[in-house]
């Protein structure tokens, strides 16, 4: 008996000394990712000869011309709206013809789906960019260029891949009798999508939105290549004009740079509990 209590202790102890690696690991990582963030905040309140005094602690004075600067001289409020606009009708796009083809290719089995499905998906392995001389014949074909439209076609066909793949297998795990229950009460195919299938796997639907968000607000690639025109030019895209312009003035570059990552962090941090609940739920499902 007191060998049993001799093991038990004795496999406490080891557990316990695996969360404290667990946790070292953890706050090293957080770390690394919370320091440049850190710098590059607090330098954007210090003044263009302060900065070099002690660039990794809190400012003396708190200088905000920086952020007033760049509101009122440049035009980063259109850049803004530009990427906001692309950004947000893209993920809406892509997690819909995601959950679609998802819905299909998890209730359509044969050799013809299996098929289309690894077609689909064989996108992942494939970068986009190596088609970039097409693509820019096909948006001016369009009358596209120059204009914000002409990235939506673009980052759909970027997340449509990952998006069937994700939201196929979450849509395979959903128990088939909840979809009977709905074809017993009468319930249209569109009709159990919308009422069962959606909510079920909003958890997967953030996991591609967040998978998908970063790529398509930091593209650099394609406004670059697509837009001149300085009325449709993406935030990115504008922000390399402006550390241009103020690239000796370090503060107003950290400023504009964060300016424009609050709005990725606000959109993750908005999605995060689903994220996480999505992350969870396929590793449960294995």
């Amino acid at each position: 008996m007191h060998t049993g209590k001799k093991y038990e202790k004795k496999g406490s102890i080891i557990r316990a000394n695996r969360h404290i690696g667990s946790h070292i690991a953890l706050i090293f990582w957080s770390f690394l990712v919370i320091f440049p963030l850190w710098v590059m905040i607090i330098n954007s309140f210090k003044d263009r000869l302060s900065i070099y005094e002690n660039p990794y602690w809190l400012p003396k004075k708190w200088n905000f011309l920086n952020y007033a600067s760049i509101l009122h001289d440049g035009d980063f409020l259109n850049y803004f709206k530009n990427s906001f606009v692309v950004v947000i009708s893209s993920l809406l796009l892509v997690l819909l013809i995601g959950a679609l083809a998802g819905y299909a290719f998890a209730n359509w089995r044969g050799r013809i789906s299996h098929a289309l499905f690894l077609f689909m998906i064989a996108g992942m392995m494939l970068p986009i960019k190596i088609a970039s001389i097409r693509l820019l014949e096909m948006v001016r074909a369009f009358g596209l260029l120059n204009t914000v439209f002409s990235l939506i076609p673009i980052y759909i066909a970027m997340g449509i891949p990952i998006a069937v793949f994700v939201l196929t297998e979450f849509i395979r795990e959903i128990p088939a009798e909840l979809t009977e229950a709905g074809v017993m009460d009468g319930a249209g195919r569109f009709c159990i999508f919308r009422m069962i299938i959606i909510p079920l796997i909003r958890p997967a639907l953030a996991t591609v939105g967040i998978y998908n968000l970063v790529p398509f607000w930091n593209d650099l690639w394609f406004p670059l290549i697509f837009i001149t025109d300085e009325k449709s030019k993406t935030l990115l895209l504008g922000v390399t004009r402006l550390f241009g312009q103020y690239q000796t003035d370090w503060s107003k570059v950290l400023a504009v740079l964060t300016l424009s990552a609050i709005p990725v962090m606000i959109m993750y941090l908005a999605m995060s509990k689903q994220f996480i609940a999505g992350l969870t739920a396929g590793a449960v499902k294995g």
